[in-house]
């Protein structure tokens, strides 16, 4: 969201008529009240337009502003309390600023359109016909749902506005991406543009709205965390038993998902340490300490179920002498509970369209599978400890005394 420049609200000020501006003299008598409705008249949108609606405070219905109005701490503190005094739900996206126009203060409300409408001002849904203010009919109430039910994509395709589609490596795509997920002779034969292209597989929004999806962002991008603030991982091995013991090695690990899985594993298998016997046997027998082809089933796990909304936190290896564990940030989705997690047969995609580029790039071959796997090469060395917000899987070292979290 950024705020309008000078110019912009000029000319929304001069357009009397206008569905997007409401004109208020001062913030008194019925005023708070009828601000109020224009705001939650702007963040429902029903005209559609995607653009924020004004509220000025210290103008008059002609536009011209109020000789010697002052919009002072006071006010503007009034104003932002609209957003959080819990009238308005959900609470509005709204920017208060103090603007001088036409030489003269004045106090402006900025209000962009709720993403999840209708919003409704003490239980009541208020919209905008033109420049009339009103409650919704039946019909305006149909027309916000269907809006809100149009804009409830799953997280990972929905856009990342601060993004820009240069920020997606073309490289990538076209020679790694797409050859995964497209049979060669439908790509020769295809003349779809490399917008449409992007688009088709949800990295972008649209060809004629290019913003790239956490999807594209997550599969495409070099950095994605600067987007995208936990998509990165994190790979101590620790000489001891808890966080307090000496770190001998560490990386911090960004990336596309598929080189930040990949980079993991590298870790985990120069790691392991592998026992070889050939005393006494016919054939040499190698053993691992850890079986890897579990570890990368709960690794992959983690990127996959782990929410990118709404969290800093990072996917976390953390290698102790005695156990590996691996943190997935964001609790059980869906269909899963807490009481069911991990049941076999029992699954639910946080990132529906990110398990489908995993995929492509043969990170899965099953969907649903990965815990079931892990189980069959671990035994009772593995358990998990889940909570609302977050999932640990435990792997004991082979030896160690095994404790269900």
């Amino acid at each position: 969201m950024q705020a309008l420049t000078d110019l912009q609200l000029q000319q929304m000020l001069a357009e009397l008529e206008s569905d997007c501006v409401e004109r208020k003299e001062s913030f008194r008598g019925k005023s708070p009240e009828t601000v109020r409705e224009a705001v939650c008249a702007f963040a429902n949108d029903l005209a559609g337009h995607a653009a924020p609606g004004v509220v000025f405070i210290g103008v008059r219905d002609d536009g011209t502003p109020m000789e010697g109005f002052e919009a002072s701490d006071e006010l503007l503190r009034q104003l932002a309390d609209i957003k959080t005094d819990g009238n308005i739900v959900p609470p509005p996206a709204l920017l208060v600023e103090k603007r001088m126009i036409q030489g003269a203060e004045v106090a402006v409300i900025t209000v962009w359109p709720c993403d999840t409408p209708p919003a409704r001002y003490k239980g009541r849904t208020h919209v905008r016909w033109g420049p009339r203010r009103g409650l919704a009919t039946a019909q305006d109430e149909r027309i916000l749902n269907e809006r809100r039910r149009h804009r409830d994509k799953p997280f990972d395709i929905q856009p990342v506005p601060s993004a820009q589609v240069a920020q997606l490596s073309r490289v990538r795509f076209e020679h790694e991406y797409l050859p995964a997920l497209v049979a060669p002779d439908v790509i020769e034969a295809n003349e779809r543009s490399y917008e449409q292209k992007l688009a088709a597989t949800k990295m972008i929004v649209d060809e004629a709205d290019p913003i790239p999806t956490v999807l594209g962002l997550l599969t495409l991008c070099n950095k994605p965390s600067d987007y995208i603030p936990g998509a990165w991982g994190q790979f101590l091995r620790i000489d001891g038993t808890d966080l307090a013991s000496p770190i001998l090695d560490e990386e911090t690990v960004t990336g596309p998902v598929r080189e930040q899985i990949r980079r993991i594993e590298e870790k985990l298998a120069a790691h392991n340490m592998r026992a070889v016997r050939f005393i006494d046997i016919p054939v040499e027998q190698r053993h691992e300490t850890y079986p890897l082809d579990a570890l990368h089933q709960l690794v992959r796990n983690a990127y996959l179920h782990r929410s990118y909304e709404n969290t800093h936190a990072p996917v976390r290896v953390y290698w102790f002498n005695d156990r590996i564990e691996i943190s997935s940030p964001g609790g059980p989705y869906g269909s899963v509970t807490i009481d069911n997690f991990g049941q076999p047969g029992l699954t639910d995609y946080r990132n529906p369209n990110l398990a489908e580029a995993m995929r492509a790039h043969g990170l899965m071959q099953r969907f649903g599978y990965g815990i079931t796997v892990a189980r069959k090469a671990l035994g009772d060395r593995l358990s998990f400890a889940v909570q609302p917000s977050n999932i640990v899987s435990i792997i004991q070292a082979e030896g160690s005394h095994a404790t269900n979290a």
